[in-house]
C-alpha cells in the first residue's frame, strides 16, 4: 500500500505544481490519511522537488511512512507550523477551509522566505472523489457490517425501547462485527420523529403502529457508508403508511437509477422530485430544511464528500464514485419515511450502479 500512497502524493504534487505552487501543506485529517495511509500523521508537506515531510501526531510515527521524512511533534507544537518552519518555498499552498485564522497566521509567520500563501482549495478532496478498488472493497465491507447489525436488531423486541437504546445497540453490534466505529452517530426515529433526516435519537419509546426510521453506517479501515430504512411496528401498516412508503420507495429507486457515468450531479435529485411531484408529495427541498442540499453526496473516508447530488450542482459523475442516495417525506405530527443507500457509480456494461447497502427496502411489519 505504500506505493499507492506515494502515487497519490505524486498526483497531488503535480496538481499543486500546475497551479504555480512550490509546496503544499495538507492538514485536513482525512486528506492526510488518504495521502499517507496513517491516522498518526497530523500534517503533510509536499514540495515541487519531490521532498516529503510528515509530522507525526501524539500516537507516534505512522505504521508506514511511505518514504516521507517523519518528524516528531513536541508537546504544545502545532504540526502545521512545525512543517511550515522547514519549508523554503516562495509560494506555499494551504487548506484554508481547514485552518483557523490563528493557525493560518502562525503558518505564514513560520515559513522562512515565503512570499505568498495561497489556498489549495479542495484539491485533495477532488482527487479523493474517484476510488480505487481497494477503497471500494473497504466500503463494501462497511456496508455488509451495517446490514448485518440492522438485520439482527430487527429480529429483537422493539416495543417499549427508546430510540437512544436502539441506536446504542446498533453501534455496539457494528463494532462486534468488525467495524472501527459507527460512520456517524446512529439515528433512530419513531412515531412523529420518523422520516426526518435531521433527527437525533431521543428518549421516546417505540409503540405499536409507529413508523420506525433507522439511519446507520459502519466505518471499516476508515471508510464509511450510510443507509436508512423505515419499517412499521405492529402486525400491519395503516393504508396511509403503505401509500407513503410506496411513494418514497419509488422516488428513491428513480434517483438510484439516475446514477450513470457521465450523468449530471443534479440528475438523481431531479428524478426523485419528478416521482414525488407526480404523487402529490412536496419536493425534497420543500419537505424539510435538512434535505435542501439534495438527495446525496460522496462517501469514503468521510460522510458527505465530493460530489454533491443536488438540484444546483454542476459536474458529471465518473466511474467508481461512491455516493449516498436518500429520499424522505415527513408528515408533521404523524411521521414519515426515509430510505437511503450507498452505491458506487459503474458503467452500464458493468451492470450500472453497485449497491453496497442491501438490507431490504420493503415495508416490513416488525
Amino acid at each position: 500500500m505504500a506505493e499507492v500512497h506515494a502515487e497519490r502524493r505524486d498526483r497531488m504534487r503535480e496538481r499543486s505544481s500546475a497551479a504555480g505552487l512550490d509546496a503544499a501543506l495538507v492538514t485536513r485529517p482525512a486528506n492526510v490519511r488518504w495521502l499517507t495511509g496513517s491516522d498518526s500523521v497530523a500534517a503533510l508537506l509536499l514540495t515541487r522537488d519531490g521532498a516529503e515531510a510528515a509530522a507525526a501526531g501524539p500516537t507516534g510515527p505512522p505504521e508506514s511512512d511511505g518514504g516521507c521524512t517523519v518528524l516528531p511533534v513536541p508537546a504544545g507544537t502545532d504540526p502545521a507550523v512545525l512543517l511550515a518552519a522547514r519549508c523554503r518555498a516562495r509560494t506555499l499552498g494551504v487548506e484554508e477551509h481547514d485552518l483557523t485564522v490563528a493557525r493560518h497566521r502562525a503558518v505564514a509567520a513560520a515559513a522562512p522566505g515565503m512570499e505568498q500563501l495561497r489556498d489549495l482549495g479542495r484539491a485533495v478532496e477532488q482527487l479523493r472523489t474517484v476510488k480505487d478498488e481497494e477503497e471500494i472493497s473497504c466500503l463494501r465491507i462497511a456496508g455488509e457490517i451495517a446490514d448485518q447489525a440492522l438485520g439482527e436488531l430487527l429480529e429483537s423486541i422493539l416495543v417499549g425501547r427508546t430510540e437512544r437504546h436502539l441506536a446504542m445497540e446498533l453501534e455496539r453490534r457494528m463494532i462486534d462485527h468488525g467495524a472501527d466505529s459507527a460512520a456517524f452517530p446512529t439515528r433512530v426515529g419513531s412515531g412523529d420523529h420518523s422520516g426526518r433526516a435531521d433527527h437525533s435519537s431521543g428518549d421516546r419509546r417505540v409503540e405499536d403502529g409507529d413508523f420506525l426510521t433507522v439511519a446507520l453506517g459502519a466505518c471499516y479501515r476508515g471508510y464509511r457508508t450510510a443507509a436508512t430504512r423505515t419499517f412499521v411496528v405492529g402486525l400491519s401498516p395503516a393504508d396511509w403508511q403503505s401509500d407513503l412508503h410506496r411513494q418514497v420507495f419509488a422516488a428513491q429507486r428513480a434517483a438510484r437509477e439516475a446514477l450513470t457515468v457521465g450523468g449530471g450531479y443534479d440528475e438523481a435529485d431531479r428524478a426523485a422530485r419528478r416521482v414525488l411531484g407526480a404523487a402529490g408529495q412536496p419536493a425534497p427541498d420543500e419537505a424539510e430544511p435538512a434535505a435542501r442540499e439534495g438527495v446525496g453526496a460522496g462517501v469514503g473516508l468521510e460522510i458527505g464528500e465530493e460530489p454533491r447530488l443536488g438540484p444546483l450542482e454542476l459536474g458529471k459523475l465518473d466511474n467508481r464514485v461512491p455516493v449516498t442516495v436518500g429520499v424522505g417525506v415527513c408528515i408533521p405530527g404523524r411521521g414519515g419515511v426515509r430510505i437511503e443507500d450507498t452505491l458506487v457509480v459503474r458503467p452500464s456494461e458493468d451492470g450500472g450502479p453497485e449497491l453496497l447497502t442491501i438490507t431490504t427496502k420493503e415495508l416490513l411489519a416488525l
